[in-house]
């Protein structure tokens, strides 16, 4: 590139985008960023940056190679450099953070809040982990914070929430929460706990500006308020919120004791992060997968799914090879499996999908087994009706001009076995999601390997099951 017509340092200015969008004005930045570290100037990129919001660095280093954010991150001082993993992925975040020396994460932690420093700790081995802990200045309070389960409300709260008494006026909270302004940047609610730090109530900010100032906490604060345990899964967490239609929810302890709140901006990463999760699991990848992750590690997460996938194949084989001399008899058979195989897979991920949306909006549940049995079961006799109609039609047209025996003999087995692959599909789709979710297992595990190799044997299985009984 001529020196005129690189990008000068001055003309270097972000545009800020939506998320995941990748602007074209954007693009001569990111080259000229990604020049300016490969010619070892941070000092001139860190000058530039300076004038950045925080979120429009956390663009820019996405959209950067990887090699060269990390020489760029691992060059920002420590504050910036707090900001900008507070806003990164899970997985990007371990990506900038794998080169990262002991004491430059102490740098970085130190500048954040305790449950921003528990979640990029939670990235780290465990034996940095170890080895950070006791140097970090809120080696307690991140300690507590890890005790907690990774997925629970514990796991995810915050601690930044405002308390009162309930004999304090209105004045005395209105001092309070200006007194507290810049901690607690988004305030929905001011939590009313007793002597033993009981939750009792709560404040909207509207009624701090309605009352009268010498009004009382106890006599104008509300009791219908939600709370969650710290066990609770964040799942049945973001459930509660949408029923109840709640930003934020205050989380206490087995004995009502607040310990922190869930925000609105946490609960939003819980519901990003757990559709992350059940994509790669519907996609037969493990949960610990990134896009990062070395050689040895895709091996390690997607291997045991592709053994299992060999596993279903090799059975699915078996059977075919066991009707050899029907397939011998009727060569035309064969033609027929990826149809039926199709089909049953189709079917049972539509089903299964279905299913694993009810229970993670909270509207199917065990108890709803039979009922949504009953209806799948209707809804796949009338599609697998169609589909064989069709299949059929197509056979009996075709037969005479490819040489088929008895076209419509073979077109009433195609039909037949549709509707029953079909039916039994739709029956495994709609149920196991329900019965893994009963034994604890993330249902999206079933419109992985469990449907869609269960499918393929029992597709195989009721088809040659049909053919030998009416077609040969």
């Amino acid at each position: 590139m001529n020196e005129e017509n690189k990008t000068k340092p001055d003309e270097l200015r972000w545009t800020r985008s939506t998320p995941g969008e990748q602007l074209d004005i954007n693009k001569p930045v990111v080259k000229g960023i990604a020049r300016l570290i490969k010619e070892r100037e941070l000092d001139s990129v860190r000058g530039i940056l300076r004038r950045w919001h925080p979120r429009d660095i956390v663009e820019l280093l996405v959209q950067l190679p990887l090699k060269r954010a990390r020489k760029l991150f691992l060059s920002l001082p420590p504050g910036p450099a707090a900001k900008v993993i507070a806003g990164l992925n899970d997985d990007f975040r371990a990506a900038l953070l794998e080169d990262a020396t002991i004491d430059r994460l102490v740098e970085i932690l130190d500048s954040l809040d305790p449950e921003d420093a528990v979640d990029a700790m939670d990235e780290l081995p465990e034996e940095v982990q170890e080895r950070l802990l006791p140097q970090l200045r809120e080696s307690a309070s991140i300690s507590e914070l890890m005790a907690y389960q990774e997925d629970s409300a514990g796991g995810i709260m915050t601690r930044k929430f405002i308390t009162v008494p309930p004999d304090w006026t209105v004045d005395q909270v209105i001092a309070e929460v200006r007194r507290h302004a810049n901690r607690v940047k988004k305030l929905s609610a001011i939590y009313v706990i007793d002597a033993d730090r009981l939750l009792i109530g709560y404040l909207k900010l509207r009624d701090l500006l309605l009352r009268p100032h010498d009004s009382l906490v106890a006599d104008i604060m509300r009791t219908d308020y939600v709370a969650v345990r710290s066990d609770m899964d964040q799942e049945e967490v973001v459930r509660i919120t949408e029923k109840n239609d709640l930003v934020s929810v205050p989380v206490v302890d087995s004995a009502g004791r607040l310990l922190g709140r869930i925000t609105s901006d946490e609960l939003q990463r819980v519901v990003r992060d757990e559709a992350e999760e059940d994509i790669r699991l519907m996609s037969g990848v493990s949960p610990a997968t990134r896009p990062d992750e070395p050689v040895l590690g895709i091996v390690r997460n997607r291997l045991p799914w592709l053994v299992a996938g060999l596993a279903g194949a090799t059975v699915s084989g078996s059977i075919v090879g066991s009707f050899q001399d029907e397939i011998a008899a009727a060569a035309i058979l064969a033609s027929f499996i990826p149809v039926v195989m199709s089909m049953a897979g189709n079917a049972g991920i539509q089903a299964s999908t279905v299913a694993i949306q009810g229970l993670a909006t909270g509207t199917i549940w065990i108890g709803d087994l039979p009922w949504r049995l009953g209806k799948e079961a209707l809804g796949a006799l009338l599609n697998g009706l169609a589909a064989a109609l069709i299949l059929a039609v197509i056979v009996v047209i075709s037969g005479p001009f490819i040489g088929v025996r008895d076209p419509v003999l073979l077109a009433l087995t195609a039909g037949l076995s549709l509707v029953g692959v079909t039916l039994l599909a739709v029956t495994m789709g709609a149920s196991v999601p329900l019965i893994l979710k009963h034994f604890g297992i993330d249902p999206a595990m079933a419109t992985g390997i469990f449907i869609t190799t269960g499918n393929d044997i029992l597709a195989v299985l009721v088809f040659f099951i049909v053919a030998t009984g009416i077609y040969l």
